[in-house]
C-alpha cells in the first residue's frame, strides 16, 4: 500500500485554498468511512462525485487501484493504492485496460479498518470492494452499472478492431459477473438518475435510491455581460455514444450555427462530416472559455443518451436553455418547455430531423434564464453532499438495527 500525491493538469479545477465551500457537516464528518473510487486516470464527472464525498469525509481514506501519478485531485494526499498503480506505471500510462480485469481481485482484499462504512464510486468493477467490507454497511453510489457491458450496440460503437471488439466483449463478461457477484452484498445501492435506477433494478434486481451528481453552480452562473450569440453549443468529449454526429447533422440540416467545444479520437471524422456548414471546432477548451461559451450560446445541445449529463446542467446554471435527446438521465435534469426542449425520434433519421426542427425553431426569448438558474440550483455540490450524508447516516442507523 503506498500513499500517491501526483501531478494536476491545467485544465482541472478543483477547489483551492481560500475558496469558500461549505464545511461538512461536523456530526458525520467524525464517521469512520472508507471511499473507494475504480481509478485516476483523468478527471471526469465520477472523480468529482469522489471529490465531494472526500470532502463531506475529510478523514476518510480513499482506495483507489488504478492511478495516474500525472493525475491530481483534491483528495490525491489520501489515495491508498498498490501494485496496479505500479504496473500501470511501468507500461507508461499507454492503457489502464490491460489491468481493469485484475481491479476486483486488489479491491476484494482491501482492509477497510476501523471504518463504520464504506462508499464506493461505480462505474465498472469498483463495487467488488463490497466483498471485503464484512459486516459493515455498504454503500454504492453507481454512475450506471457497467453500460458498455450490458449494451453489446454500445461496445460495438466504442472499439474501431476485431481485436479490440474481442477484448471489449471479454471484459464485458468480467465486468457483468463481478457485478453480479457483488450486488446483493452492498447494503444501500444510490443511483445518480432515474434511468440509472432503471438499469440496476434490470441488471441487478435491486432498488436504488436516487441522488444526482454534483454540479459547479459556484462556478457556472449567469453573467448579464456577456450577451446571446448566434450558435448553437455542443460540448464535452466527442465520443460515438454522445453521438455529435446528431447534432452535426441537424445543425446541418436546420442551417444554424454550431461551436463544438471538445475532443476525442474521432474528431477528425466529425469535422469531415461537418464539410462547409458553419461549424466551428475548437477543441478541448478551458473551464473559464467553456463557461463564457455556454452563457452566450443560443441552447447547448445533447444529442445522445447520458447516464446523467454534467454539461447540460452547466449550461443551465449559466441560465442557458438545452435542446436535448429525451431518453436517460436529462429527463431528471431538463423541464421541457420550461428549461430546455426534449426531442424524440425512433431512429437516428427521425432523432436528426427531430432536432433540425427544434434548432430552426428555436426562440432563446420564450425562456427565463433566472428560472433556469434557480433550477439548475437543485443539483448544487451543497445539495449532493447533504443528500449522501443523509443516505450515510440513515444506512448505518438501519444497519445497526439490524
Amino acid at each position: 500500500m503506498v500513499a500517491v500525491v501526483v501531478r494536476q493538469p491545467s485544465h482541472v479545477r478543483w477547489p483551492t485554498p481560500g475558496v469558500i465551500m461549505t464545511e461538512p457537516d461536523k456530526r458525520t464528518a467524525a464517521r469512520q468511512v472508507a471511499i473507494v473510487h475504480e481509478r485516476l486516470t483523468e478527471i471526469a464527472g465520477s472523480e468529482l462525485v469522489t471529490e465531494q464525498l472526500a470532502y463531506e469525509w475529510p478523514s476518510a481514506p480513499v482506495h483507489i487501484p488504478i492511478v495516474d501519478r500525472r493525475t491530481r485531485a483534491s483528495f490525491s494526499a489520501r489515495v491508498e493504492t498498490g501494485w496496479l498503480t505500479t504496473a500501470y506505471g511501468m507500461m507508461a500510462h499507454r492503457s489502464y485496460a490491460p489491468l481493469l480485469p485484475l481491479a476486483p481481485g486488489w479491491l476484494r482484499h482491501r482492509d477497510f479498518g476501523s471504518a463504520d462504512a464504506v462508499v464506493i464510486s461505480h462505474h465498472a468493477f469498483a463495487i467488488a470492494a463490497a466483498q471485503a467490507a464484512g459486516s459493515r454497511a455498504t454503500i454504492a453510489y453507481v454512475h450506471s452499472p457497467a453500460r458498455w457491458a450490458w449494451d453489446a450496440k454500445m461496445r460495438e460503437s466504442e472499439a474501431d478492431s476485431f481485436a479490440g471488439k474481442a477484448a471489449l466483449d471479454v471484459l464485458s463478461r468480467l465486468a457483468i459477473k463481478n457485478e453480479l457477484q457483488s450486488c446483493g452484498k452492498l447494503t444501500t445501492i444510490v443511483a445518480n438518475s432515474s434511468a440509472v435506477a432503471r438499469r440496476v433494478a434490470e441488471h441487478w434486481s435491486r432498488d436504488a435510491l436516487v441522488v444526482h451528481p454534483p454540479v459547479d453552480t459556484e462556478f457556472y452562473t449567469p453573467d448579464p455581460g456577456e450577451p446571446v450569440g448566434d450558435f448553437f453549443l455542443l460540448a464535452g468529449r466527442l465520443v460515438p455514444y454522445k453521438r455529435p454526429d446528431i447534432a452535426i447533422e441537424a445543425a446541418k440540416a436546420a442551417k444554424v450555427k454550431l461551436v463544438v467545444a471538445g475532443g476525442g479520437r474521432k474528431i477528425d471524422d466529425y469535422k469531415r462530416l461537418a464539410g462547409n456548414a458553419p461549424i466551428t471546432f475548437l477543441g478541448r477548451v478551458s473551464d473559464d472559455d467553456l463557461r463564457s461559451l455556454q452563457r452566450r450560446a443560443l441552447a447547448c445541445l445533447l444529442p445522445g443518451e447520458e447516464d446523467f449529463g454534467i454539461v447540460p446542467v452547466e449550461a443551465m446554471a449559466c441560465g442557458t436553455p438545452v435542446v436535448a435527446l429525451g431518453v436517460g438521465g436529462v429527463c431528471d435534469s431538463v423541464v421541457d418547455g420550461e428549461t430546455g426542449v426534449l426531442v424524440d425520434g425512433d431512429d437516428d433519421a427521425s432523432i436528426i430531423s427531430a432536432f433540425a426542427t427544434a434548432l430552426a425553431e428555436f426562440d432563446r426569448g420564450s425562456f427565463d434564464s433566472a428560472h433556469i438558474r434557480r433550477h439548475a440550483e437543485e443539483f448544487s455540490r451543497a445539495e449532493f453532499r447533504r443528500r449522501m450524508r443523509e443516505v450515510v447516516e440513515q444506512t448505518l442507523a438501519a444497519h445497526r438495527g439490524s
